[in-house]
């Protein structure tokens, strides 16, 4: 089945193919503002580049956070390890 051209692009690189679609969504001004800065201070190359790498952070983040509740289920009460992994669970991580 071939992905509608109006909705999805693929780029040919090698042997890596990816394949993505395209959204529209509304943003507040000064989240757009600081979009725009990051491109202009030339931490990315398009609006499209900053959402992708805030979405995959906090998706990183999630899992991170998810791992750290099954470790600290999984460990006894009396373990470093439980300490290590309650700590880990409420720590914000900010991944790049």
């Amino acid at each position: 089945m071939k992905p509608d051209p109006e909705s999805r692009s693929a780029y040919q690189t090698g042997t890596i193919r990816e394949v993505s679609t395209q959204i529209a969504v509304r943003l507040p001004d000064e989240i757009v503002a600081f979009i725009d800065d990051e491109i202009r201070g030339q931490h990315a190359r398009s609006r499209a580049a900053v959402v992708v790498r805030a979405l995959e952070r906090e998706r990183r983040r999630r899992l991170a956070e998810r791992d750290a509740e099954i470790l600290a289920a999984s460990m006894s009460a009396s373990s470093d390890w439980d300490a290590l992994a309650g700590h880990a669970a409420r720590t914000s991580l900010d991944i790049d």
